[in-house]
């Protein structure tokens, strides 16, 4: 008679994660929510979500507001996080889930570098560190577009480079700064060499998006998919443990930008989505229309967009009353020392 052994229940976290990729989010995303969930567990003595409500959820992120100050995207960040177990996972979906107070996120006029800053920037740089600072600023991509760019989507005869699976799981069409071509023909060259040498090695093949590899089996292994800007070394695949090339890694690459930034002498808060910034601001100051800056940038509203002309607006050339009143000339000679000493506040 053969014994019967019980499967064990699935953890929570791990039935966060399941949820989490059914819907296709980011592996980031993925890791933000279970930090949060994982924080909300301990904060309140490790009692099951199923035991909790609204008091609780409200007490946690009262906690972070108050006692860790946390910023208001943060805070918002652990509440959609606590807000997709209890509906995804826990299947849960009682009235207190719409009650809980949102904070208010303020919109704040975005870090702008000047084309000074950016050239100094850029002069300090060099070999794969200079291309992909120079294709952020040169083309408005975010810093994961970048990091992310496959082979296939390089097209040099049109002039543009397709980004594939931007936020919003848009795909959309920068222009490839001529001025890059050569560059980065010679970064493929160097990318196809490690390419090669993952196939002789026997390499698994790059991650692909959407089960795309069980949908085309060869497409991994594939040129055409390669990373344009492959990390030297192989890395485990957090999600599925197989070993393979991965793109560069974008914190490696930050904290590289912010020591050149301050070498040179640059004090703003800058990073990488600086880069971003300032080339949807210097090409509305050469007069691009701001529609097609929405397009190149990718949002779905152009209101997001007009964010940049705020930064227009003062810095285009207002001058100051207090220039104005100091450029006139003095309408009577200055009083002398002591003239109104005897008047009293």
């Amino acid at each position: 008679m053969h014994s019967l052994t019980a499967t064990p229940a699935p953890r929570l976290l791990d039935l966060l994660r399941q949820a989490v990729r059914y819907r296709h989010y980011s592996l980031s995303t993925e890791r933000a929510y279970c930090h949060w969930v994982r924080a909300f567990v301990r904060f309140h003595g490790l009692r099951h979500p199923r035991e909790m409500g609204p008091a609780e959820v409200e007490a946690f992120l009262s906690h972070l507001a108050n006692s860790r100050t946390v910023s208001a995207s943060t805070h918002r960040q652990a509440l959609s996080a606590l807000l997709f177990l209890y509906r995804e996972v826990l299947k849960v979906d009682l009235p207190w889930l719409n009650e809980i107070g949102r904070p208010h996120v303020d919109r704040r006029l975005p870090v702008v570098l000047t084309m000074d800053e950016v050239q100094r920037m850029l002069a300090a740089l060099s070999g794969v560190n200079h291309l992909l600072t120079a294709l952020l600023y040169g083309t408005g991509m975010r810093i994961l577009e970048g990091l992310r760019l496959r082979v296939k989507d390089v097209d040099f005869d049109h002039g543009v480079i397709i980004v594939r699976d931007g936020k919003g799981g848009k795909d959309r069409m920068v222009m490839l700064p001529q001025s890059l071509v050569p560059a980065l023909r010679e970064q493929l060259q160097a990318a196809q060499a490690v390419w090669r040498g993952d196939r002789e090695a026997g390499v698994a093949g790059v991650e692909l998006p959407h089960a795309l590899a069980r949908k085309y089996p060869r497409a991994p292994e594939s040129w055409a998919w390669h990373w344009v800007f492959p990390q030297a070394t192989l890395a485990r695949d957090p999600r599925s443990g197989v070993l393979r090339r991965h793109h560069l890694y974008a914190e490696t690459y930050r904290r590289h930008l912010k020591r050149v930034m301050r070498a040179v002498g640059i004090i703003k808060p800058a990073s990488p989505h600086t880069l971003r910034h300032s080339f949807s601001t210097h090409l509305l100051q050469r007069g691009a229309d701001i529609r097609t800056v929405q397009e190149l940038l990718g949002h779905a509203d152009v209101s997001t967009t007009m964010i940049y002309t705020h930064v227009l607006k003062i810095g285009g050339g207002v001058a100051s009353p207090l220039d104005t009143l100091q450029a006139l000339p003095p309408r009577q000679p200055p009083l002398k020392r002591g003239a109104l000493d005897h008047l009293t506040v």
